[in-house]
């Protein structure tokens, strides 16, 4: 069976696949409105979410398909204790398909190992959120044209940024894409993204400190939230700030195609002012999900039986009891999973929920 945890949980092939299925439902949305007829999807939203829960309820109704979950835990069994493992055993029952979006890094993974469905990752904590890499990369391929030799630039929140750290594994994938980092100190890509993703898989990329610097280079500027509350010194964010907003003074320099992304919701990183530049496609980026997922729901449950689409192999996991992930926020210590880990090529051990590196 198949279940999308990582955005390498598909090949680039069926990524692809997903993406063109995508482009034929814009084009002929009519062919598509039975797809899903009598089949249901169940979505598992354990934190507040407005795009992705509603573009998936969307995406399923709008293949023919019912809908069924809930958005807020304390109206199901898990206020009475229930687990993610139980929760699922029982809502695969009802449902042909479950979209899980979970506080807890691993949530997903583990649903995956006992779902008698396929689980779609919908973000678990700050580790992944796979579908919404399917949307930025349906965007990137209908604003630019091509999924390959293409600058982008990362701007604002990349250390808990979940969707920046999907879409540079996605991107990683395709040919000769170059990374241009642009964050505080504070809020800079994580070492194991810059290692295990960017310097693994031979992916150009260099860190700056304010977006005028690279603005010409840019194919892609991908924007996100400064946090506000990642800073312990208040001083030092108003000192950085105001280097992450985006105006219409910092486009001056920008490609005439360059295309703006944001995951959403903003706060003030974008001014409202860009919304009528063409270049902005943020909004154009929430319609795709709904395109997007609507492609994902249908290959998914196409491919359920299938034994050319199945999950990868990870034959470097290993369970060791004696040690234990350090991230407050990983299955392995919300609700005692299995400790998972598996050992890269430098010898450095990580968690296989949450990818925390793991301290003796």
């Amino acid at each position: 069976m198949k279940h999308l945890i990582d955005p390498t949980d598909l090949t680039v092939e069926e990524t692809n696949n997903i993406i063109s299925l995508a482009e034929e439902i814009i084009a002929n949305p009519e062919y598509f409105t039975a797809r899903m007829a009598g089949k249901k999807l169940a979505t598992l939203f354990y934190e507040p979410s407005t795009r992705t829960r509603l573009s998936f309820t969307s995406a399923m109704m709008e293949l023919g398909g019912n809908v069924l979950g809930f958005s807020d835990p304390k109206s199901s069994s898990v206020s009475k204790g229930e687990t993610v493992e139980d929760t699922v055993r029982v809502v695969g029952c009802f449902a042909d398909i479950i979209a899980m979006r979970h506080f807890v890094e691993g949530a997903p993974y583990v649903a995956s190992k006992v779902s008698p469905v396929p689980v779609i990752n919908a973000g678990d904590g700050s580790h992944s959120h796979p579908t919404q890499t399917l949307t930025d990369l349906l965007t990137i391929k209908r604003e630019i044209g091509r999924l390959d030799n293409l600058t982008v630039g990362f701007c604002g929140d990349l250390r808990f940024g979940r969707t920046v750290h999907s879409l540079i594994k996605a991107l990683s994938r395709y040919h000769n894409n170059k990374v241009i980092l642009i964050a505080p100190d504070e809020l800079r890509l994580p070492d194991y993204i810059i290692q295990d993703v960017c310097v693994k898989n031979g992916v150009d990329y260099r860190e700056v400190s304010t977006m005028e610097e690279v603005m010409p280079e840019l194919d892609i500027l991908y924007m996100t939230r400064v946090q506000k509350e990642r800073f312990l010194d208040e001083d030092e964010f108003d000192r950085v700030k105001d280097s992450f907003i985006l105006n219409l003074e910092k486009l001056a320099t920008a490609k005439e195609k360059m295309a703006i992304l944001h995951p959403l919701p903003r706060v003030n990183e974008i001014m409202k002012e860009v919304d009528a530049d063409p270049r902005a496609a943020y909004f154009r980026q929430v319609a795709n999900g709904k395109f997007v997922r609507m492609a994902l729901l249908s290959r998914l449950i196409d491919w359920k039986d299938r034994p050319e689409h199945t999950m990868p192999e990870h034959p470097d996991y290993f369970v060791d009891r004696t040690m234990h992930c350090t991230n407050l926020k990983c299955i392995s210590n919300v609700e005692g999973a299995d400790p998972l880990f598996h050992r890269l090529d430098d010898g450095t051990v990580r968690c296989s929920y949450c990818e925390s590196k793991i301290r003796r």
